[in-house]
């Protein structure tokens, strides 16, 4: 393996002029969407205005949006300040229903996405890398952020009919890939994909997974389609022989210290998508000289202390991961058509979403909850949002 893998250019050269443009015609269109009015109101029946596409934009018929847990942080105001009303969803699947004059990489009818932000500064070297996740004065996310071109906007998501996207930001959906089990791809494939690729995962090495949810079954999946070994670590024996279904090779109770005993110096690089506190210490010592932690769950409270020695006496590498870069989340789509891979996913209507985020609280989603959008119905006179 070898870290650091370059990041792939951008995918599609910028347009020279980033100012205002005209508005092709037909004009801005209203939508309906489903999303909370305030931390405590639940998911309700909104409609939101989408403004008419723009030279470089694309409008988008939602058909397919993925419900992930930042979706439940972020309307439920867990996060800290939110504006509202707020239409969540950032795993979206759709066909384009226009795009604007100087639009020739999207056309009408097209299967494309849309993943966790819309917009990014462009200038900037993290940019300018193909890393816009990182954008160094601040992404813009695909709902509740301040939308760069349009005003004092503030970004809508897609549990709604349409959303209109600059061209940069949207993604190219391959037909063979299940438009409803490829949404979750715009952010839990690429946020697993990402770390998997930047350490080079090849035939032959082990991975090691810890959890097994959203997260963790996408990096099962994806690291099986590189041809590594794969190891998931799990407290709950009930997880065993899901875990071996979708293709993990061994499964290991990190609560049994001979388990994780006999794991030692074993594994090449570890995915972490446990967003609990939890010790990162035993799972340090299952990893080879020169492996890697990658951490991609967000605890909301204070992990144990990691013990430098661990690190130091393997050279072992403690690092974060942030979805992906526009390219590379365009690479993942395409290396997830190549290989046959989705996310395993459970289709909902509209009345059911308030249902799914507490089941998704409660843990009780194999794997990923999805929303059929063609259940929210039409939009109303009024403008919500």
């Amino acid at each position: 393996m070898t870290p650091g893998r370059p990041v792939p250019p951008p995918l599609a050269k910028p347009l020279p002029d980033l100012g205002a443009r005209d508005e092709v015609a037909d004009g801005p269109r209203l939508a309906a969407a489903y999303g909370a009015t305030a931390s405590d109101s639940g998911l309700v029946p909104l409609t939101v205005a989408r403004r008419a596409p723009k030279e470089d934009d694309v409008e988008i018929a939602v058909e397919f949006c993925g419900l992930c847990h930042s979706d439940v942080h972020a309307t439920r105001g867990e996060w800290g300040h939110q504006n509202y009303p707020l239409v969540p969803g950032h795993e979206i699947v759709g066909r384009v229903s226009r795009v604007g004059s100087a639009v020739d990489d999207f056309t009408p009818g097209e299967l494309v996405g849309v993943g966790c932000l819309v917009d990014s500064c462009r200038d900037c070297d993290s940019c300018l890398d193909g890393l816009e996740q990182y954008c160094e004065n601040g992404m813009t996310g695909t709902y509740g952020s301040k939308d760069r071109r349009n005003g004092d906007a503030i970004t809508q998501g897609g549990y709604a009919t349409s959303v209109v996207v600059d061209r940069r930001y949207v993604l190219h959906v391959p037909e063979s890939l299940d438009p409803a089990a490829a949404a979750p791809l715009l952010c839990a494939g690429v946020t697993t994909y990402s770390p998997l690729r930047h350490f080079d995962v090849e035939d032959g090495d082990v991975v090691g997974v810890i959890g097994l949810g959203g997260l963790g079954h996408m990096a099962v999946k994806l690291a099986k389609a590189m041809g590594a070994e794969v190891k998931v670590f799990t407290t709950s024996e009930s997880k065993i022989a899901a875990a071996r279904e979708i293709g993990a090779d061994e499964v290991i109770l990190s609560r049994d210290e001979a388990a994780m005993d006999a794991a030692n110096r074993s594994i090449d690089v570890i995915i972490d998508t446990v967003a609990a506190p939890h010790d990162l210490n035993p799972y340090f010592r299952t990893l080879r000289v020169d492996g890697a932690l990658f951490q991609l769950g967000l605890p909301s409270e204070d992990m144990p202390p990691v013990n430098p020695g661990a690190l130091i006496r393997r050279r072992i590498a403690y690092a974060g991961s942030l979805i992906g870069g526009i390219a590379e989340t365009q690479e993942m789509l395409d290396f997830c058509a190549e290989h046959g891979v989705t996310s395993d996913v459970e289709v909902v209507r509209a009345d059911q979403l308030n249902e799914a985020y507490n089941r998704m609280v409660a843990g009780d989603v194999k794997y990923r909850f999805v929303l059929d959008t063609s259940t929210l119905g039409t939009p109303s006179e009024r403008a919500d949002a």
